[in-house]
């Protein structure tokens, strides 16, 4: 057995590579918000992660496979992080966590109605979000349907709705 793992249970090599609290926010904030830059990454978190964190997750993350950094041609301190095929294969787990989250925790209406889509879209939805981050992130063709755009339409609909009710 390889001795840098605690085992070789497949939950419990997930979690020694996902499973502190920040990577898997720093792949949801890539993925669901298309936040590609450090900066981006670090002040639109709804979670308020630390500069130090963030630069500590996204180089493990990479280091890990899960992320790829390329150098951003506008500025060249400026990188840009991608998604690889192993984190975009994460989408059926973070739906998951998202349909569980919203049974059993105390959820905001706008920031669980992707997961709400997610689950109501199953499997179908899912593969299709993928095949459009492999075109994102990976280069891969464009399709079709842009689970994206739905995904954020119906957000930005529930934060229309809800400002309009405060108002």
């Amino acid at each position: 057995m390889d001795t840098t793992h605690r085992s070789g249970c497949p939950i419990n090599l997930t979690l020694e590579m996902l499973g502190d609290r920040w990577s898997l926010i720093v792949i949801r904030d890539i993925m669901f918000g298309n936040r590609r830059h450090f900066r981006e990454l670090l002040t639109q978190s709804e979670e308020g992660i630390a500069s130090n964190v963030l630069a500590d997750r996204l180089k493990r993350l990479t280091e890990k496979g899960l992320l790829s950094r390329t150098d951003d041609p506008s500025h060249k301190q400026k990188g840009i992080y991608s998604l690889t095929e192993p984190s975009i294969q994460l989408v059926p787990l973070l739906a998951q966590m998202g349909a569980w989250g919203r049974r059993h925790m105390p959820v905001s209406e706008a920031l669980s109605i992707r997961a709400e889509l997610l689950e109501a879209g199953g499997p179908a939805m899912w593969d299709a979000f993928m095949e459009e981050l492999r075109a994102l992130h990976l280069g891969a063709l464009v399709p079709e349907r842009s689970v994206f755009a739905e995904l954020q339409a119906a957000y930005l609909a529930v934060v229309a709705r809800n400002s309009g009710a405060a108002a």
